[in-house]
């Protein structure tokens, strides 16, 4: 051996990126689901979606009224104590900041967001930027499209462009002053 302690470090590395993958890969995954206002038909389709995953806790953010969010579920079977409704949000960006650190303390790792096909790509931006400030998976859960509602805009193209660059900008902003900038909050 001509450089045994050259070897010993290697062999010491190496070890340690084993064991750091290996940790890596048996990390506990906590998921939890998130459906975002702005359509009854996402609360319809994220309950059905919740009975096929039992085990994963729901959040509504920005939802329908309690009422009537309390009675999608119930027709679905699922349990009040199951699902969390939040009302603080305003728009998408406050619909994930105003949620994140509740997800960090309760240690969830992976959040399934259910929103519209259209809606999708903006809170995809928005939510990879909040939820991975926190080192949260984000997975997208579109609506199959006839589920989803779709109100006539002839702007439909413009409209999601601009707003996913405005909100995307929003969500570093925040990321960096705790500001969202939305003057209704």
């Amino acid at each position: 051996m001509k450089h045994p302690k050259a070897k010993l470090v290697i062999s010491g590395l190496l070890l340690a990126l084993v064991g750091v993958m290996l940790a890596g890969s048996m990390r506990k995954v906590n998921k939890a689901i998130l459906i975002l206002g702005g359509s009854p038909k996402r609360e319809v389709y994220g309950a059905k979606y919740a009975v096929a995953h039992p085990d994963m806790p729901i959040w509504v953010s920005g939802g329908s009224p309690k009422e009537y969010s309390d009675e999608i579920f119930a027709k679905a079977g699922i349990k009040s104590d199951r699902y969390t409704l939040d009302y603080r949000a305003v728009d998408t960006v406050t619909n994930f900041t105003t949620l994140v650190d509740e997800f960090k303390a309760r240690q969830i790792t992976d959040v399934y967001v259910i929103t519209d096909t259209f809606h999708m790509p903006r809170a995809q931006i928005i939510g990879s930027v909040v939820l991975g400030s926190r080192g949260i998976k984000m997975h997208p859960v579109p609506i199959p499209p006839q589920m989803a509602y779709y109100p006539e805009h002839k702007y439909r193209e413009k409209e999601i462009t601009s707003k996913s660059v405005r909100d995307g900008a929003r969500s570093v902003l925040w990321l960096f002053t705790g500001v969202t900038l939305n003057d209704r909050r």
